[in-house]
């Protein structure tokens, strides 16, 4: 037996990273990453959600209606989102058309947003009032939060096919509340089953974006938007969990 074949058979050997386990991991860690971005950004650039994408628009019927002027960050939030999306779909399908698996990439793209995000707002400083949140580095920052907000909802589509919505938890909420009903009056197996096995698929995404909220608004209360650096660096440790794939 060749060296060559030895070295191939003592690699195989090697236990491998478990990838259902860390794909299992991703979505609990984006969730945390999703709700601690969110709550920061609302908090500290004055109302804007760069993960609940649709509050950005009651807010601006709010100003609307009671005559307020309305904010810029949330007015550009939408398309920008929208195009951060449209981008994210036409970099994974470039990336599947070269035979390059779109997650790491993706979670690459999310974190440099996220860290840049972290960098501007350090730069802009302390917001004073919700017309420092109007100047252009703080929209700027924000929409860079707002598009990896979009990164992360397209690469739970794309990349991290069947796993639950890691930005948004109503509907996590809605089918989370149904299947622990149906665990309790189903009378067939196979639906309580069912129940259960999409249950455990959805409660830690659920969990997480509590977790992540919790997190991130005690933080930005102690120390303003350098508490971006939690998402921020929480993202890094997706990337690497990324990487630890196969």
């Amino acid at each position: 037996m060749s060296a060559a074949v030895e070295g191939q058979e003592n690699r195989n050997l090697v236990p491998s990273v478990d990838s259902s386990f860390w794909l299992g991991t991703l979505p609990f860690l984006l969730s945390v990453i999703a709700g601690a971005t969110d709550v920061i950004s609302f908090l500290g650039l004055y109302g804007l959600f760069t993960a609940h994408i649709t509050g950005n628009l009651v807010i601006l019927a709010a100003h609307i209606v009671s005559g307020g002027p309305a904010p810029l960050a949330p007015m550009l939030s939408v398309p920008i989102f929208i195009i951060a999306l449209g981008l994210a779909r036409l970099l994974a399908a470039g990336l599947e058309a070269i035979g390059v698996a779109s997650l790491r990439p993706l979670l690459l793209l999310q974190f440099l947003l996220l860290l840049g995000f972290l960098a501007l707002c350090l730069a802009a400083g302390p917001l004073r009032s919700s017309l420092d949140a109007n100047a252009a580095i703080a929209i700027v920052a924000g929409m860079l939060g707002v598009s990896a907000m979009a990164v992360q909802n397209a690469m739970v589509h794309i990349s991290l096919k069947g796993a639950p919505a890691t930005a948004v938890m109503t509907t996590n909420i809605t089918l989370l509340t149904i299947d622990v009903g149906n665990m309790l009056i189903a009378h067939h197996p196979k639906d309580v089953a069912k129940a259960r096995s999409r249950a455990r698929h959805t409660w830690p995404a659920v969990v997480g974006f509590a977790i992540g909220c919790t997190l991130g608004a005690s933080c930005e209360m102690i120390v303003g938007l350098r508490s971006l650096a939690l998402p921020a660096g929480l993202a890094f440790l997706a990337l690497a969990l990324g990487r630890a794939t196969r």
